[in-house]
C-alpha cells in the first residue's frame, strides 16, 4: 500500500513514525515546507509540492490529512475524488463550508474517511463506553468535561503565536482545536439535541482566537452536559464525570484511569491502564485501525458523518455565543 501524508508538523510526523513502525514504508510527502520542525527524519522519502500531481503520479491508496485545520478540505476533497481512503485530522475543517462537497466526493468515488479523534482509542475511554452500554451506572442524568491546557506548552519547540491553534486564519481557537470532548461526550452519552455556549478571549496569550469556552448540552435522552475548555490552565487538566441513576463514572487523562461508583456496592472500582502504557499507544491503535480500513477489513470507527456532527456542534457553540440563545440542532 502507498500512503501520502499532507502536513509534516507534529501530528503528521507522529502518523509517519507509526506507519513506519507498523511496516508501512511506501510513503510520499506532500509539503509546503512551512513546518517548524527539522527535516532530518524526512530524508529519503519522495516529496511533492503539487497535490494533483502527487495524486496522479503516485496513485496513493491512502491520504493522511494533517495540515492546518483551515486547509484540510483543500487536500481531502481531491483525495476523495481520487478514491483514496482518508485519515482526516480533527476537526474536519474550520467551518461547515465545502463539507457537502467532501461528502459528495466520498459518496461518488467510494472513498472512506476515518476522522482522527484519537481518544476513541484510549483504553480508559473504551472501558467507560462499555460500562455505560452495560447499564452499570443506570440511566445517564448529567456529564461534565474539564479540558484546560496552556497553549505555549503544547509544542515548546515552536512559537505558539505562529501555530495553527492560535490563528483564526488557520482554523484555530479553543473550541475547534480542543473539540475532542464534543466528539467523545456524545459518543458516550448520546446525540445532542441543543447547545448553549459562551466563548471568549480572556487569557494574556497573544492569540487572535477564542481561548476559553463554557458549553452546555442537552442530550436527546434528556441528560444535561457541560464542558470547560481553555488554553491557559497550568498544570493541564483533562477529565470527565458522568452521573447516572445507579452510580457515577470518572476518567482522568493524567493517569488514564477509569473509575466507577456503583450505588448498590457503595464503593469505587478502579480500572487502571496496562503497565507500560504511554500516550502514543492510542495513536498507534488508531493507525492500525486505519490500515485495516485501507485494506477493506474494517469500517471507520469514527466516520466522516461523526466528524461533521462535531463541526455542527462547534458552529452551534459560536452561534449561541453571538446570538445569546440556545441553538436547537433538530430545527
Amino acid at each position: 500500500m502507498k500512503f501520502l501524508i499532507a502536513g509534516l508538523g507534529s501530528i503528521g510526523r507522529r502518523h509517519m513514525r507509526n506507519l513506519i513502525a507498523l511496516g508501512e514504508k511506501n510513503i510520499v510527502l506532500y509539503r509546503t515546507r512551512k513546518a517548524t520542525m527539522p527535516d532530518d527524519e524526512l530524508a529519503g522519502f519522495p516529496v511533492e509540492t503539487d497535490l494533483q500531481e502527487a495524486l496522479k503520479k503516485h496513485k496513493p491508496n491512502a491520504v493522511i490529512v494533517a495540515n492546518p485545520t483551515a486547509l484540510h478540505l483543500d487536500v481531502a476533497i481531491p483525495a476523495a475524488e481520487a478514491g483514496c481512503v482518508i485519515l482526516l485530522e480533527k476537526p474536519v475543517s474550520h467551518s461547515m463550508e465545502r463539507l457537502d462537497g467532501l461528502q459528495t466526493a466520498v459518496n461518488k468515488s467510494g472513498s472512506r474517511v476515518l476522522v482522527g479523534f484519537q481518544f476513541r482509542f484510549h483504553p480508559g475511554m473504551i472501558r467507560a463506553k462499555q460500562l455505560i452500554a452495560d447499564g452499570e451506572i443506570g440511566r445517564i442524568i448529567s456529564a461534565h468535561v474539564h479540558f484546560g491546557e496552556y497553549l505555549p506548552a503544547w509544542h515548546p519547540w515552536e512559537d505558539y503565536r505562529k501555530s495553527y491553534a492560535a490563528r483564526a486564519d488557520m482554523g484555530g481557537g479553543v473550541v475547534l482545536t480542543q473539540c475532542h470532548s464534543l466528539d467523545y461526550l456524545p459518543w458516550l452519552v448520546g446525540k445532542v439535541e441543543s447547545v448553549w455556549g459562551f466563548v471568549a478571549r480572556l487569557s494574556d496569550l497573544e492569540v487572535d482566537t477564542d481561548d476559553t469556552a463554557k458549553i452546555a448540552l442537552r442530550f436527546e435522552g434528556g441528560a444535561l452536559g457541560s464542558l470547560h475548555l481553555d488554553y491557559n490552565q497550568q498544570p493541564p487538566a483533562h477529565h470527565f464525570e458522568i452521573i447516572g441513576t445507579k452510580g457515577s463514572l470518572q476518567w482522568n487523562l493524567s493517569d488514564g484511569v477509569t473509575r466507577i461508583y456503583r450505588a448498590e456496592k457503595k464503593d469505587w472500582e478502579v480500572y487502571p491502564l496496562a503497565a507500560g502504557w504511554e500516550r502514543n499507544v492510542m495513536f498507534m491503535e488508531q493507525m492500525k485501525h486505519f490500515i485495516a480500513v485501507v485494506r477493506g477489513e474494517a469500517q471507520p470507527a469514527c466516520s466522516l458523518e461523526d466528524g461533521i456532527r462535531v463541526q455542527r456542534l462547534v458552529q452551534a457553540v459560536h452561534e449561541s455565543n453571538m446570538t445569546q440563545r440556545v441553538i436547537n440542532l433538530n430545527s
